[in-house]
């Protein structure tokens, strides 16, 4: 007797029990894979993009949104900060780095960034065409605004205000594309970068009606915000003190906003994962109801078996491996189900230019997902497996 086909013969004989049980358990196991999966990636895009920031100094306001403005560009910056304040910290015996950030304009949805060369270097990015900028009003595309703009090297565009896209263009300020960044996996990727001063020549030629306003506005130049280093640990405790309390500006500690954000994010990913854990275990009950019943059903036919010379071991095998199709139907259509899910927010991720999400990458703990599936179903199969074990085909072939 084949135990195997047998089993998968006798499961889909009753094709709306089985389909229902299939359901819940791969849902359930997609509910997981793509907790695993997207938790996964953005954690691991955190720590990519948070490397080496050890502060970000903008405007006052949240916090966590200069965090989210300044390192991930993710949201809008709570204003600008004076040059001159700016500087003034560069200068600080406590500060080793100071990378300034420009932000106001983008080009179809990717953020302009006027910066320094520092800010490609801090992220040990290269060139995968042309050159750096050299001079204002050059441009250096990332890879992903790039590929989804079609910029290349030569090419010339014009900016719109507004980090969103659709805002007013400065068709009179053209871009020349300069360089083009290979791919880093970092928040680069989805950057158009330039130089600070090209953001200033865009923003006071259009609004500078003369010569004198030009001359004060180049006096009362402002950054969005800047990232910082530290030179020692020590500085992690005085240097945001200091510029919370003798600055205009506001200093946000990214390790410590992040954490308070997982934490926010943490609650509802636990939630998902314990729905997917509460789908499989209801399953893993309506598996143990239908293979409990099936055992009163079958009884006439597990009793022609034991009577055609098959041993009691093989009756409980062949619950058992009745349970363990479902697991493994289950396992495998759920891990589809739950990357294509994963595709599908990445894609909508992706449009909006937020963090990187992949549908078909893996993780390592997606391995321990078919198991605890396959755990589950044996242990729902159990207690049937054991009722045929001790069918007594005597009483009732008897009983017939």
């Amino acid at each position: 007797m084949n135990v195997i086909s047998l089993s998968f013969r006798y499961l889909w004989s009753r094709p709306l029990a089985a389909a229902l049980n299939l359901l819940l358990m791969t849902l359930g196991v997609a509910s997981i894979t793509f907790v695993l999966l997207v938790s996964d990636q953005i954690d691991r895009a955190f720590e990519r993009d948070l490397a080496g920031i050890d502060l970000v100094v903008g405007a006052k306001g949240s916090p966590l949104q200069l965090i989210l403005a300044g390192v991930f560009h993710i949201d809008v910056p709570p204003g600008n900060v004076p040059l001159e304040e700016v500087q003034a910290l560069a200068q600080n015996p406590q500060v080793a780095q100071l990378i300034p950030l420009s932000l106001g304009d983008s080009f179809r949805g990717f953020r302009l960034v006027g910066t320094t060369p520092d800010y490609i270097g801090h992220y040990e990015a290269t060139l995968a065409q042309g050159a750096a900028w050299s001079a204002p009003m050059q441009a250096v595309a990332g890879a992903q605004a790039a590929r989804a703009t079609g910029l290349q090297v030569g090419d010339r565009f014009v900016g719109s205000h507004g980090l969103g896209g659709g805002g007013h263009a400065h068709g009179d300020h053209p871009y020349t594309v300069r360089g083009v960044l290979a791919p880093c996996a970092c928040v680069l990727d989805r950057l158009i970068l330039t130089a600070t001063e090209s953001v200033w020549q865009v923003h006071e030629t259009a609004t500078a009606t003369d010569d004198e306003d030009r001359q004060a506005l180049q006096a009362e130049r402002e950054v969005t915000l800047a990232l910082l280093r530290y030179k020692s640990p020590l500085a992690a405790v005085t240097l945001p003190r200091f510029v919370n309390a003798s600055t205009s500006m506001q200093a946000a500690a990214p390790a410590v906003e992040i954490t308070r954000l997982l934490r926010m994010v943490g609650v509802g990913t636990e939630v998902l994962r314990g729905f997917g854990a509460v789908l499989l275990l209801t399953a893993a009950l309506s598996v143990f109801i239908a293979l409990w019943n099936a055992v009163r059903e079958r009884q006439a036919d597990l009793a022609m078996l034991r009577m055609l010379g098959a041993p009691p071991r093989r009756l409980g095998a062949l619950l058992l491996c009745e349970a363990l199709w479902l697991a493994v139907l289950a396992s495998a259509l759920g891990l589809l189900a739950g990357h294509l899910l994963t595709a599908g927010v990445g894609w909508l991720l992706q449009a909006e230019k937020s963090l990187p999400v992949e549908g078909w990458a893996w993780v390592a703990a997606e391995a321990w997902i078919p198991v605890a599936a396959l755990a589950v179903s044996a242990l729902a199969a159990l207690l049937p497996a054991l009722g045929a074990y001790r069918v007594d085909a005597a009483s009732l072939l008897h009983r017939s």
